[in-house]
């Protein structure tokens, strides 16, 4: 009887404790942003800095890296979402030991010129990159990264409008896409942006599951 009663603590011991792993194991896995688990692969690139610099792949090595679309002329989300970013851009740098960089990347590189960048983006956070380049190199690079972009206006009008993606991909220090953060859902109803709170709690799940 004794016996059996310890076979069966036993059994009960193994099944409770596979669940409160399985518990804790989905307890850390991101709750918002898209986690890949088979990391994927960015093809060679060539871009400019705001300061005239080569950006290309080994710039993505030893540090995470957010990447995002955009344009200077951009009337709300790249604001926003520059805004967002330098909020937790402390807190970023700090889980990472200090190996953390933000990069925009222009979708309108008529008007973005290299002078414009860099005011642009030193507004925002001294420490942020703007990039950009032709066409014939952004068109494949968002792709690559599972973002898009559109003009879908008259480009030889002084004013115009350029749709863009919303979310943000994440990089490793390997130089390999690992994540991507949604906009979080509005409901039809203001800009469709990242929750910097959110973000911030999903890439600490990131940075915690991969190192």
């Amino acid at each position: 009887m004794n016996k059996l009663l310890i076979i069966i603590l036993a059994v009960v011991s193994a099944a409770l404790g596979a669940f409160l792993y399985q518990q804790q194991q989905v307890s850390q896995q991101p709750e918002h942003a898209l986690l890949y688990q088979q990391t994927r692969a960015i093809k060679n690139f060539e871009l400019t800095d705001h300061n005239g610099n080569r950006f290309g792949n080994e710039q993505l090595l030893g540090k995470w890296t957010l990447f995002f679309f955009g344009y200077t002329s951009c009337p709300d989300v790249c604001p926003v979402t520059l805004q967002e970013l330098n909020y937790i851009y402390p807190e970023l740098k700090q889980i990472t030991g200090n190996k953390m960089q933000v990069a925009l990347v222009t979708a309108d590189p008529k008007r973005d010129t290299e002078a414009k960048l860099n005011s642009y983006i030193r507004y925002f956070n001294e420490e942020f990159f703007a990039l950009r380049a032709g066409h014939e190199m952004l068109f494949p690079f968002a792709r690559n990264l599972g973002l898009m972009y559109a003009l879908t206006e008259d480009t030889n009008e002084a004013e115009y409008l350029v749709n863009h993606s919303a979310s943000i991909v994440l990089t490793n220090p390997k130089g390999q896409i690992q994540a991507i953060f949604k906009p979080t859902p509005q409901d039809g109803i203001g800009v469709p942006s990242i929750d910097s709170e959110i973000m911030l709690s999903d890439f600490n799940k990131i940075y915690q599951l991969k190192n």
